[in-house]
C-alpha cells in the first residue's frame, strides 16, 4: 500500500472512529434517557443515531477493503466497496426511517395516553444537536481533503441526525408546553428525513454501480483540456465512469496519419497526464489513437489484411520487378477503408537510369490486384 493510500485510510478511521465513540454515547443516551422520560421523538432520535453507529462500522470495514491497491483480480482497485457501503447504508436508514414513522403514527392513534417528557429529554436533544453538528463539520471536513463520497455520506448522516435533533428538541419542548402531539409529529418528521437522505444516497450510489459518467460541465472542461495538446487535430468518443472516490475515462483523439507509432504515443500521454492533472477526481485515461475519425468514417479497415498477409501478396506481385528487391523500407497506411503504400528505394536505382515515373506505373498495377489497395508513393533515397 503506497503512502498516499495509507494517509488517506488513516484520516478516513480517524474520522469514522470519532463518530463511532460519539453515537455509541449519543445511542445509549438517547434510547435510555427516552424510555424513562417518555419521549418518543428521543427514542426515535436514538434509533437514528444507532443507524449511525452501524454505518460507522461499515465504514471502516468499507475504508480498509477500498483503500487496498489493486491486484491480478481486482486490476481497477477495490474503490467500488465504498459504493456497495454506501447502498447498504441508504437502505439501513430508509428501513429505520420506516419504522420510526409507522410506530409515530401508531402512536397519535392513541394520542390520549401520550405521557409528557420529562426536562432531561430535553437537555439530552440539545446536546445531540451540538455533538452531531461538530461531527457532521470534521467528518466532511476529511471526506473533501481525501475524495471520498462513502465518508461525505456518513458525514451527511451525522447531519441529519444534528437536524433530526433539532426537530426532537422542538418537538419535546412543545410536548412539556402542553402539546403532547408535537412529541410524536416530532418523530414522523425525522422517519421522513431519514428516508429521503437514505433514497439520495441509494440512488447517487446507484448511478455509480451502472457507470453514469461524469458532469456535463467537466465532460466539457475535460474536451477543450484534451484538444488543447499538441498533435490532437479532433477527439471523439469520451467516456467516464465512477469508481468510488475516483473516476476512470476513455477517449479516441485523431492525429495525421504520418505521425510515428512512438510520436503518436507520445501523445496519449501527454493527454493522460493533462487530466490527471487538471481532474482530481480522474485516476486512469485511456488513450485510444485514431489516424481518421473512425466514428462518422464511411468506409472501416477492420476488415483489411495485416501486413503479414499484405506482404506476402505484393512480394508475389512484384517478383517480375527487380526494383523491388531492394526495397529499404515499406509502411502501410490504412485509411478510408484501403491500404495506402509508401515504398523507400536506394536512390542509385533511379541514378542508374530507371525512369521513376515508370518504375511507380508499374508497382502501382502489380500492387492494385489486391483490391484493398489505394494509392502507391515511392521515396529514393
Amino acid at each position: 500500500m503506497n503512502i498516499e493510500i495509507l494517509d488517506r485510510k488513516k484520516a478516513m478511521d480517524k474520522a469514522t472512529w470519532w463518530g463511532l465513540i460519539v453515537n455509541l454515547l449519543l445511542s445509549i443516551g438517547k434510547l435510555v434517557v427516552g424510555f424513562i422520560g417518555h419521549s418518543q421523538a428521543l427514542i426515535a432520535d436514538g434509533l437514528h443515531s444507532l443507524s449511525d453507529l452501524v454505518s460507522d462500522a461499515m465504514v471502516l470495514l468499507a475504508t480498509h477493503h477500498s483503500n487496498v491497491d489493486a491486484d491480478e483480480d481486482h486490476p481497477y482497485g477495490h474503490a467500488r466497496y465504498e459504493t456497495f457501503a454506501t447502498i447498504t447504508l441508504a437502505v439501513l436508514l430508509t428501513v429505520v426511517g420506516i419504522g420510526i414513522g409507522v410506530d409515530a403514527i401508531h402512536r397519535l392513534m392513541d394520542y390520549q395516553s401520550i405521557p409528557t417528557p420529562s426536562q432531561l429529554t430535553l437537555v439530552i436533544a440539545g446536546l445531540s444537536i451540538f455533538s452531531k453538528e461538530a461531527l457532521y463539520q470534521y467528518t466532511m471536513l476529511v471526506a473533501h481533503r481525501v475524495k471520498s463520497k462513502l465518508l461525505e455520506a456518513n458525514a451527511w448522516h451525522h447531519r441529519s441526525d444534528a437536524i433530526s435533533s433539532i426537530v426532537v428538541f422542538v418537538g419535546i419542548a412543545g410536548a412539556m408546553w402542553g402539546y403532547p402531539l408535537l412529541d410524536s409529529v416530532a418523530a414522523i418528521i425525522v422517519a421522513l428525513m431519514i428516508c429521503k437522505i437514505g433514497w439520495d444516497l441509494g440512488h447517487q450510489s446507484f448511478q455509480e454501480l451502472v457507470d453514469t459518467g461524469l458532469d456535463p460541465e467537466t465532460l466539457q472542461a475535460m474536451e477543450q483540456t484534451i484538444l488543447s495538446i499538441d498533435g490532437v487535430d479532433q477527439m471523439h468518443m469520451l467516456r467516464t465512469r465512477r469508481m468510488g472516490h475516483s473516476a476512470l475515462a476513455d477517449v479516441h483523439i485523431l492525429v495525421s496519419p504520418r505521425l510515428s507509432v512512438s510520436e503518436g504515443h507520445q501523445i496519449s500521454e501527454a493527454v493522460d497526464m493533462a487530466l490527471t492533472r487538471q481532474f482530481e477526481e480522474i485516476n486512469d485515461v485511456t488513450v485510444h489513437i485514431d489516424p481518421e475519425d473512425d466514428e462518422h468514417a464511411e468506409n472501416s479497415c477492420k476488415h483489411l489484411p495485416l501486413r503479414a498477409e499484405v506482404m506476402s501478396y505484393l512480394e508475389e506481385n512484384w517478383k517480375n520487378i527487380p526494383e523491388t528487391r531492394q526495397l529499404m523500407q515499406t509502411t502501410l497506411h490504412y485509411l478510408d477503408g484501403s491500404i495506402n503504400i509508401e515504398l523507400v528505394l536506394p536512390l542509385d536505382i533511379i541514378q542508374s537510369g530507371t525512369r521513376p515515373d515508370q518504375l511507380k506505373q508499374r508497382i502501382e498495377t502489380a500492387s492494385n490486384k489486391l483490391e484493398c489497395i489505394g494509392t502507391v508513393d515511392i521515396l529514393y533515397k
